[in-house]
């Protein structure tokens, strides 16, 4: 008795793709990466004795596997609906837990739990739980943005993002800000030392000593940082760390100066300052766009690292510590790469607008 004919698949190319992406599967979904295999091999032209032989299988397996593709293609390989018990929440019900979720608030609060969600819906808490979290909603969740209103958003920030991802020749650019009012704090009582498996501990409260004022100014091409603490946060210091920054940067380099239109900025005395120096560009990044300008990043990490953990029994003490972490960081500085192009900046935003007044 001869062996029975067997239907050729005829893969198409897309067929061949999804299997192959299939079949290279090393950790998950391992039955559906060997029926993929099943298929390839007998695609091949080879017989299922053949393939079973050299995947180690039963030919009956091969055999089932190869007559499923044939009548049902890729969707044959995966597995049916299993049977089980019968689901007890219908589609209507779950609806309307995510429609009052989204679109409604509770009497006595600002936002749902679970347990008043479960309450208000006539559900356990645990089925409102298994909701939210298949359909990604976390109502306990609450998140802050701010768009810029300045008319002339898109012009700077074309300007200054062109700064920092081509720098102009014989110049540097420096980011300038301040870090106003840091407060030279000292814990009411000593910090308790580190121990295995509990944190260092300190006391809530704390004494005041005095605040200070950093100006910095952050080079993006070296990633050093021109630094210096005054006492007060007005125009007349703005101006005397720009005569620290002309001393800092050779007479030969243009200076392109990308800072804020804070009031201090803008001053007759600053203008004039300015004016007098033809070498000086400025670029002014939009309002309410502080995340445009590098050198708070530098900001973020003097908080991270050195100041909101710091004890300070004084301001001296205080400015001594900004000083050294300055100093430390122009040892072996590192600048940061922006990656984000105008035009990626400008889209992202414009998909916020679009996707929140569709919301509204």
């Amino acid at each position: 008795m001869g062996s029975p004919v067997l239907t050729p698949l005829g893969l198409t190319e897309a067929e061949r793709v999804e299997l192959v992406a299939l079949a290279s599967r090393r950790s998950t979904a391992q039955a559906l990466a060997q029926r993929a295999r099943i298929v390839l091999a007998c695609a091949a032209g080879d017989r299922n004795k053949a393939v079973a032989a050299r995947l180690g299988l039963d030919r009956q397996t091969v055999g089932k596997w190869r007559q499923r593709f044939v009548e049902q293609r890729l969707d044959g390989l995966r597995d049916e609906p299993r049977t089980g018990a019968p689901r007890t929440i219908a589609d209507a019900r779950i609806e309307a837990v995510i429609v009052r979720t989204l679109e409604t608030l509770p009497p006595d609060a600002t936002h749902w739990s679970s347990r008043g969600m479960a309450k208000a819906s006539g559900l356990s808490v645990s089925t409102v739980q298994r909701i939210w979290r298949a359909f990604g909603l976390q109502p306990h969740r609450l998140e802050t943005f701010k768009l810029s209103s300045d008319p002339d958003f898109v012009a700077k920030v074309r300007d200054v993002v062109g700064l920092y991802v081509s720098p102009p020749e014989h110049a540097i650019v420096l980011c300038v800000d301040e870090k106003s009012q840091i407060q030279a704090l000292d814990r009411s009582q000593p910090l308790l030392p580190r121990r295995p498996g509990q944190p260092a501990r300190r006391t809530h409260d704390y004494k005041r000593h005095g605040t200070t004022s950093l100006f910095a100014a952050l080079d993006i091409v070296t990633g050093k940082v021109i630094g210096k603490c005054f006492s007060r946060h007005r125009a007349a210091e703005f101006r005397k760390f720009l005569d620290v920054i002309e001393a800092s940067v050779p007479k030969t380099l243009d200076v392109h100066l990308v800072m804020d239109n804070y009031a201090t900025h803008k001053t007759p005395l600053i203008r004039n300052w300015l004016v007098r120096r033809p070498r000086w560009h400025v670029h002014l990044t939009p309002t309410s766009a502080s995340w445009l300008n590098q050198v708070e990043r530098f900001f973020a990490a003097l908080t991270d690292k050195k100041i909101r953990r710091g004890a300070h029994r004084s301001v001296a003490q205080l400015t001594t510590d900004i000083a050294a972490f300055i100093a430390a960081h122009n040892a072996e500085p590192k600048p940061f790469r922006w990656t984000k192009s105008a035009d990626d900046i400008l889209a992202s935003i414009e998909r916020f607008c679009v996707y929140n007044a569709s919301a509204t």
